[in-house]
């Protein structure tokens, strides 16, 4: 890919867990570039490394070779007060699960991550008020998780994955734990939110309708890059 703005380029890229003959390799050479604004979808069966791919990108994890650069970072050479910067300024991370704090409203649950980084209450709940809204839950910032449908409290997890105002959107299967008609909604904000916000998106699937929605689909097959 040429002369376009990278976001996320990764080249090498290695990934074991275990050590000796136990030793798994979860990702193996794998090579990829993310433009600025793309949606790009990485495919494949379980095990087959998605989630590995995802949480490289994110800087929950580090490559055991190659060089990832990530925002203008490499994550393959960053210390791990430079990880924790990325994670908080450069991606926003979804999950299948939802991940969100029972005990805290949905307003609080998407406010957290400005408090952690030192912000004021003031800003935080004004910022978590707006993205609420910006995902349709305005009239429900004051409920808990287990008073929102699934549909609703994965529409709570991009609101906090958008709170610091990332570059790139990183998401694991995040309608998988969706029905049809929830799932067409998220995937309709993402597409609506890419727009808007200008972000890159990488998504993890299995599913084709979801990879239906990207610019391009990357295929991973027991931890490499089957097809682009």
């Amino acid at each position: 890919m040429t002369d376009v703005a990278l976001v996320v380029g990764a080249r090498a890229v290695t990934k074991r867990y275990g050590m000796g003959n136990a030793a798994v390799e979860a990702l193996a050479a794998v090579d990829l570039d993310v433009a600025d604004r793309e949606w790009v979808a990485v495919m494949g069966p379980s095990g087959s490394g998605k989630s590995t791919l995802l949480n490289l990108i994110g800087g929950l994890d580090r490559p055991d070779s190659g060089s990832l650069v990530v925002g203008g970072r490499d994550l393959a050479t960053a210390t791990s007060e430079e990880l924790a910067l990325h994670r908080r300024e450069t991606v926003g991370l979804v999950f299948q699960a939802f991940r969100l704090l029972a005990h805290l409203t949905a307003l609080e649950n998407v406010a957290l991550p400005i408090l952690l980084r030192g912000g004021s209450r003031v800003e935080a709940e004004d910022r978590a008020t707006e993205l609420l809204g910006r995902v349709g839950l305005a009239a429900r910032v004051r409920h808990h998780p287990p008073e929102l449908s699934a549909g609703e409290q994965q529409r709570v997890a991009i609101a906090r994955a958008l709170v610091n105002d990332p570059r790139v959107l990183l998401a694991d299967e995040p309608t998988g734990n969706l029905d049809a008609d929830s799932a067409a909604g998220v995937l309709d904000l993402l597409a609506e939110l890419r727009r808007d916000r200008g972000l890159a998106l990488v998504v993890a699937t299995h599913d084709g309708q979801v990879a239906g929605h990207a610019d391009r689909i990357v295929r991973l097959r027991a931890g490499k890059v089957a097809s682009v």
